[in-house]
């Protein structure tokens, strides 16, 4: 880890960079999969399936015993959390429903917007190290409030060909159907095309690897749309010295033990806070399973001591973060100083993880810097946005001269012409 006390802005930049994936070598093999994939559809699912997960399976489609089977592997506890998490994120996305507001801009000129659910729409769910149920629920919920008709789910299979069963058991709770046995580069370009067995969808959604991004990114070449531009998960914590350095230690390796790649950053205005929280992190990164992948995100992550709260959220508005953690007292007189990030936590008991899993905010966020630039998938995410105008033959009165003129000034006669036929 890197230790860094009152450093310059001049060198905040070197601090904002993310690890640097070589793009080159991975765009290859993404085209690659693409066109084997538009050829062979489900045998090239299956011969990826064995090639890169290590399973040998003939079908890709999720039978209903395999569905009904995953529910009886489910211990109560673990439903009864899920449906806990399933309540709250379907009561915060619910709330996003707008109704139709009909507004006259001019006497006799109506103007309204409606939504219209995106039709079809893929998500894909990560299941390797780290089988991702919760993600199911933060996707699923949303599409279908938002109407979506259909939702196609696919995620890679073990070495024994099966899918965890939470992730069955999240998608069947949530109305997903459609679930398929691919994972990687080549999911995404079976929702991009279609194949025999997997319908081709509108817009694709969820995290991944880095082949997956960059496979989420060549899908819109042809045509399909992505929720956002997402990397390695990433969290930057605010403490002051009413922080604890046990919990600024546990949200740290919370991000950091999702992979290698991920990156945490840690910023105090306390030196105390600093140093504990640092030994707090060698402590407890001793009892993590993944603490291998928790190091190695460690050693490309910035601890940094600044001047002051405002300094330390001018830090971040330039990181722009996925997470971003207020341990700091009297956090409400910084929230409106925040202008970049994807999900924001505030004071010692908003742990990362609650928005991870059972708050009700979504976890699909923007990384890499593209909060300052993306929203976090929420109901809007799933549906298109109409404009509708009705003009009466008062109104278009009340407007023609003004669309004439302009119309004329801008050298395009025809569309004078549209109105003027009508004044007539």
């Amino acid at each position: 880890m890197k230790i860094n006390k009152y450093p310059s802005k001049q060198i905040w930049s070197e601090f904002v960079k993310r690890p640097i994936i070589k793009t080159e070598e991975i765009t290859e093999i993404i085209v690659e999969i693409f066109s084997k994939v538009k050829e062979n559809g489900d045998q090239a699912l299956i011969d990826f399936n064995k090639k890169f997960d290590k399973a040998q399976i003939e079908n890709i489609n999720v039978s209903e015993d395999e569905i009904e089977n995953a529910e009886r592997l489910i211990n109560g506890d673990l439903k009864n959390a899920i449906h806990q998490a399933k309540e709250n994120i379907t009561k915060f996305h619910a709330s996003q429903i707008t109704k139709i507001e009909k507004i006259e801009t001019t006497k006799g000129v109506v103007c309204w917007r409606e939504n219209r659910a995106i039709e079809k729409v893929g998500i894909y769910i990560p299941g390797g190290t780290a089988p991702l149920f919760s993600t199911v629920l933060m996707l699923a919920i949303p599409a279908q409030l938002a109407g979506c008709k259909e939702i196609i789910l696919c995620t890679p299979p073990d070495k024994n060909g099966n899918i965890n069963p939470a992730i069955l058991y999240t998608a069947r709770l949530c109305g997903v159907k459609k679930i398929f046995k691919t994972g990687g580069a080549q999911a995404i370009a079976a929702m991009t095309f279609g194949t025999e067995s997997v319908p081709k969808v509108y817009k694709i959604f969820g995290p991944g690897n880095q082949f997956v991004v960059a496979a989420k990114d060549f899908a819109q070449k042809y045509n399909v749309a992505i929720d956002m531009p997402a990397g390695p998960s990433e969290v930057l914590v605010i403490a002051d010295e009413k922080a604890i350095p046990e919990y600024c230690a546990a949200d740290l390796l919370s991000q950091a033990e999702h992979g290698s790649d991920s990156q945490v950053i840690f910023i105090s205005t306390d030196l105390r806070i600093l140093n504990e929280t640092i030994e707090e992190l060698k402590k407890q990164i001793k009892e993590l399973p993944r603490n291998d992948f928790a190091q190695q995100s460690l050693n490309n992550s910035h601890f940094i001591l600044l001047n002051s709260a405002d300094e330390a959220l001018e830090f971040s508005n330039l990181y722009a973060p996925e997470h971003l953690i207020l341990a700091i007292e009297n956090f409400e007189k910084y929230i409106d100083k925040i202008q970049n990030v994807g999900s924001v936590f505030l004071g010692n008991y908003s742990c990362e993880s609650a928005g991870d899993y059972a708050s009700g905010t979504n976890h699909t966020l923007p990384t890499n810097g593209f909060a300052k630039n993306y929203s976090g998938v929420s109901l809007d995410s799933f549906v298109k946005k109409i404009t509708f105008q009705n003009l009466s033959q008062e109104g278009l009165q009340n407007l023609g001269k003004t669309i004439e003129i302009m119309a004329e000034a801008e050298g395009l006669l025809a569309h004078k012409n549209a109105v003027s036929i009508r004044l007539k």
